[in-house]
């Protein structure tokens, strides 16, 4: 498997400001690959660098092997890209949208399937302006894949949307990636990233601070893990308490959430689960 984007030593300064500072890392090509920090760390001119929608002031960037720079047109051709701030003209309607896009490619995918894949089949004649947040989302993700690209670019891609519609953005992703495709994706919530991501790269004032797997970073924090599962009747706490690495043990309701140490924790947990009776187990 080859690598998908190349970044080394990539700097941008605005001013007197160093938005990136000299980074580097690889993304592999079937990956979800994820940036997570704070606003303000240099997510978004990152990724525009490597989109190619922003000139590095050094550095040396490869996206699927080509020089977004120099290769910009070959480049785009390729890719797929979901602006962390993006809008369409408030009458212009779902489908007029979708068929002016893939107006501009030579090879695009059916529109129309990808409407279905969205769930926007309905909102097909509804303009912009009428559209939820979350359909607004869904309908620019399904604007970037109308070329079919390679490789998708997802900025802040969850930002201001209610914790159903966050949930329904992280099944599209995971459904894009089984397509074969890569995705690149920043945002500022580590529980997204450590949902979604292969690999997540950390960055803070314009560094990688970290970059591993969630799990692996998990544990150098040394954080505590969580259980959380839904119990039908009775909880035996003071048993789920004497199993190794369990700290504390909480319950509100139908939820149950067990706080430990140890990669074994899930496992034990898991192992254990029958006789609390938990109708679904999730970590």
């Amino acid at each position: 498997m080859g690598k998908a984007i190349l970044v080394q030593g990539l700097r941008k300064r605005y001013g007197d400001v160093m938005a990136v500072d000299g980074i580097s890392f690889e993304v592999q090509e079937g990956e979800i690959f994820g940036m997570v920090g704070p606003n303000g760390a240099g997510k978004t001119t990152t990724i525009e660098c490597i989109e190619g929608l922003r000139r590095p002031d050094e550095g040396r960037i490869e996206v699927l092997g080509l020089d977004p720079q120099r290769d910009g047109y070959s480049l785009r051709e390729r890719i797929g890209v979901q602006l962390q701030e993006a809008a369409l003209p408030p009458r212009l309607k779902v489908a007029g949208a979708m068929d002016l896009f893939a107006s501009f490619y030579p090879h695009p995918m059916d529109w129309h399937s990808l409407l279905e894949m969205f769930g926007l089949t309905e909102k097909a004649k509804a303009p912009f302006d009428q559209l939820s947040g979350g359909q607004k989302q869904r309908l620019f993700i399904a604007l970037a894949l109308v070329n079919n690209p390679d490789l998708l670019f997802l900025d802040e891609l969850t930002t201001g949307l209610d914790p159903q519609a966050r949930r329904a953005m992280w099944n599209l992703v995971r459904s894009i990636r089984e397509q074969g495709k890569t995705v690149f994706l920043t945002t500022h919530y580590m529980d997204e990233a450590e949902r979604l991501c292969d690999r997540v790269a950390t960055i803070d004032h314009g560094q990688i601070v970290a970059l591993d797997t969630p799990e692996a970073l998990i544990r150098s924090l040394e954080a505590e893990r969580r259980v959380v599962f839904e119990v039908d009747g009775p909880l035996d706490e003071e048993r789920l308490q004497a199993v190794p690495g369990v700290i504390r043990v909480e319950r509100a309701g139908e939820r149950a959430v067990v706080y430990g140490e140890g990669d074994r924790l899930l496992s034990i947990c898991g192992s254990r689960s029958r006789p609390f009776s938990p109708s679904s187990m999730r970590r």
